[in-house]
C-alpha cells in the first residue's frame, strides 16, 4: 500500500496540483501579511503623501477614490506572488527536480513492477473480458 501510495504522488500531475493548492492556500494567506502589513506601508511611504504613495488620483476633485489608481496595490500584489512562487519553488519543485534526476542516474530504485499474485489476476480479468458472452441459461 505504501509503495502504491509513493507511486501515486510521484506522478508529474499530482504534483502540478499539489503546487497549486500550496500557493493557492497555505502559502497565500502569510505572504499577503507580511506585504500589506510591512512592504505596502514602505511602497506607500514614497511618492506623494496626499494620495498615499505611488498613488494617483485621474480626477483630483471626486472625494470617494472612485478614480483613483492604486499602484501601490499592484505593486504589492506583484511582490507578494514572486515571494509564493519563490517560495514553492524551492520548497517543492527544487528537491522534486533533485528527486528525479537521482532516478534517472540509478540512485534512487524506480518503482518495481507489479508482485506477480497482481500480474495473474490482471491477466485472469483480461482473459474474462475477452471471452464471448454466453446467451441464457444452459441446459
Amino acid at each position: 500500500m505504501i509503495k502504491g501510495f509513493k507511486e501515486f504522488i510521484m506522478r508529474g500531475n499530482v504534483m502540478e496540483l499539489a503546487i497549486a493548492v500550496v500557493i493557492g492556500t497555505a502559502f497565500g494567506s502569510v505572504v499577503t501579511s507580511v506585504t500589506k502589513g510591512v512592504i505596502q506601508p514602505l511602497i506607500a511611504s514614497v511618492g506623494s503623501a496626499k494620495v498615499g504613495g505611488l498613488n494617483f488620483e485621474i480626477r483630483p476633485k471626486v472625494d470617494d477614490n472612485a478614480t483613483l489608481v492604486d499602484l501601490n496595490g499592484v505593486l504589492t500584489s506583484l511582490l507578494n506572488f514572486l515571494i509564493v512562487a519563490a517560495v514553492v519553488y524551492f520548497l517543492v519543485v527544487v528537491p522534486m527536480n533533485a528527486l528525479m534526476e537521482r532516478r534517472r542516474r540509478g540512485e534512487e530504485p524506480e518503482p518495481t513492477t507489479p508482485a506477480e499474485d497482481i500480474l495473474l489476476l490482471q491477466e485472469i480479468r483480461d482473459l474474462l473480458r475477452d471471452r464471448p458472452m454466453q446467451q441464457g441459461p444452459q441446459s
